[in-house]
């Protein structure tokens, strides 16, 4: 006999979590409210680590802050402009579940106008990540994940993409400036790719990857508001990635970790045999 009163109960607890749909909503309201009006006409500032900070980081942070707390209270949140002992705390912390939002992936290509930033949000919840979302305002593309539930461009499925024939006809995204000197020199001197990209959004280029724009990608150091909600977005695209040690590559406790992964199983092994070869 159906207990229908725990049934009804573990619909409701369901209805409650977020979904990605609304979450996108969210997410694409404050974009086009907070950056679109300051693409290209903000200045910037450097931060204590040499990375750049905008008036936009700081509007769109404060704005996604407010909406996500009005509409999930139980849930904490933790964004990159917040120092680094609030975001210590919150990892420590994390309560019934933690927001992790990247307000501006890109903010130098924002400032300079060059149309490749995201705004980065995922969700945290046991340790594990359940749900992701980056938008691109410049595309109006919004990439999505629910965990077991699959990515999605825009509420459609990630359409099916062809692999390369082989890791000799695949083009990389990768960030030289992170990477051990070694590897870049052997990178340089002996890629096994085609060609080969940096266009300045880690949260974007997961995504790229896991829509088939990219087949490989290479990122010697992220944290984690870069790539949480990307990393979910190409898991659920069915592709694979790792750290340089072989680890996953998220971790809950936050420190930054090493990248490389593909769509593709065949390509991904090619590419990691080689780089550890």
């Amino acid at each position: 006999m159906v207990n229908w009163r725990f049934t009804e109960a573990v619909v409701a607890i369901r209805m409650k979590l977020p979904r990605s749909q609304e979450l996108c909503a969210i997410v694409k309201q404050a974009a086009i409210a907070e950056l679109l009006p300051r693409f290209a006409t903000v200045d910037r500032k450097t931060k204590q680590d040499g990375s750049i900070v905008t008036e936009a980081d700081h509007a769109i942070q404060t704005r996604l802050t407010g909406e996500l707390r009005q509409r999930w209270p139980e849930y904490a949140l933790m964004g990159e402009e917040m120092s680094s002992a609030e975001q210590a705390g919150l990892l420590a912390n994390p309560g019934a579940g933690l927001w992790i939002v990247d307000p501006l992936d890109g903010t130098s290509n924002f400032a300079a106008g060059i149309p490749y930033y995201a705004v980065s949000v995922a969700l945290m919840r046991a340790g594990e990540l359940v749900l992701g979302v980056v938008y691109d305002p410049a595309r109006d593309e919004c990439f999505s994940a629910e965990v077991g539930g699959g990515a999605r461009l825009n509420g459609e499925p990630l359409a099916p993409v062809s692999a390369p024939a082989s890791l000799q006809r695949a083009i990389a995204a990768i960030d030289f400036k992170r990477l051990p000197t070694e590897l870049v020199i052997r990178l340089v001197h002996s890629s096994p790719y085609h060609s080969q990209r940096s266009f300045g959004s880690i949260a974007l280029d997961w995504c790229w990857v896991a829509a088939g724009r990219f087949d490989i990608f290479l990122h010697g150091k992220q944290n984690i508001w870069d790539y949480a909600a990307g990393h979910l977005i190409l898991s659920e695209a069915g592709g694979q990635a790792c750290s340089f040690g072989g680890n996953p590559v998220f971790s809950a406790r936050g420190e930054p970790r090493s990248a490389l992964a593909a769509l593709d199983d065949n390509i991904f092994e090619h590419w990691r045999a080689w780089l550890l070869g």
